[in-house]
């Protein structure tokens, strides 16, 4: 016998768990982290220039003050997470880059605001920038994840059937509001109240837009496909689970900063908030966790 059949039955052999693990970086995928970096790096250029500079923002104070609370959840938590999962995920581990590409998808969402939520402003050509590495940066990760390798995940039961129903309830209540909403204004032209910070109607209405076009069809459709144990389930639930905790944690940041600039109306807390945040670490937690019977099985028994 060969080394070389020796080789390659030794590779066989190596259970998938461990595989993302091992992996060489392919092409592809050697092209996601790159551009996934230069995001990065742009975002916290970008994001440490709106907090040192003041009156950076030019528009509605509420705003200015929104995207400053923003600018310290970048720079404080996005950066350096896609600093860890990126290089992570260039030595082969595909979770890390799942949780790279949820944190790309966070930019993409939350830059849309920095370009089409304010007025012209000294970052415009750099916002501009990160959202278009970021989109850019999604699509390449999105193309090169091994999703057949979570294929044994999707299909460990109640847990992953638990993270669906979560999105399905996240899904609702945040579809539900928004189609409330936009129906009441069309009936009696009330203009939608929005969160508890204090927005602006172009804020409100980029929000309504942007959640009804892109999340709500997203948790829906990694809900379905969670449901049905389909792979892709489980790369959309996770992206948008993690995702939807960072943009929670956004909006709990904003919030002081708004208090902080004197901004009339604004508050410190929403109460309804733990529970929203609670719900989207629920649902994360459920993906994440490995079965005890999955952790501990030995290579060679019976699946």
């Amino acid at each position: 016998m060969s080394v070389h059949t020796d080789r390659r039955r030794h590779q066989d052999v190596i259970p998938p768990q461990l595989a993302r693990h091992v992996a060489p970086p392919s092409a592809g995928l050697t092209r996601a982290t790159l551009l996934t970096g230069a995001t990065a790096g742009l975002a916290l250029v970008a994001s440490l220039l709106g907090l040192l500079i003041d009156g950076i923002y030019t528009g509605a104070l509420s705003t200015a003050e929104m995207l400053r609370g923003y600018d310290l959840v970048t720079a404080l938590v996005v950066v350096p997470a896609l600093a860890v999962t990126t290089r992570k995920a260039h030595h082969g581990s595909t979770h890390a880059q799942l949780g790279s590409t949820s944190l790309v998808a966070y930019l993409v969402y939350t830059y849309t605001y920095y370009l089409s939520g304010t007025d012209f402003n000294d970052l415009f050509l750099l916002h501009a920038a990160v959202l278009g590495t970021a989109v850019v940066a999604l699509v390449l990760n999105l193309t090169s994840i091994n999703v057949a390798g979570f294929a044994e995940m999707v299909h460990t039961g109640v847990q992953v059937r638990g993270a669906a129903v979560v999105l399905g309830v996240l899904a609702t209540a945040l579809g539900g509001m928004w189609v409330y909403a936009a129906l009441d204004n069309a009936l009696t032209g009330a203009i939608p109240a929005g969160s508890q910070l204090v927005e602006t109607d172009t804020i409100v209405h980029l929000g309504m837009a942007l959640d009804l076009t892109l999340l709500v069809p997203l948790y829906v459709a990694a809900a379905v496909m969670l449901w049905r144990r389909a792979p892709w389930g489980y790369v959309l639930g996770f992206i948008s689970l993690i995702a939807g905790v960072l943009h929670q944690v956004s909006y709990m940041v904003a919030m002081p900063f708004q208090v902080a600039a004197d901004v009339p109306g604004a508050l410190t807390f929403d109460p309804v908030e733990p529970v929203i945040v609670l719900l989207y670490l629920l649902g994360a937690a459920l993906l994440v966790r490995r079965p005890r019977t999955d952790a501990t099985r030995m290579e060679g028994e019976p699946r």
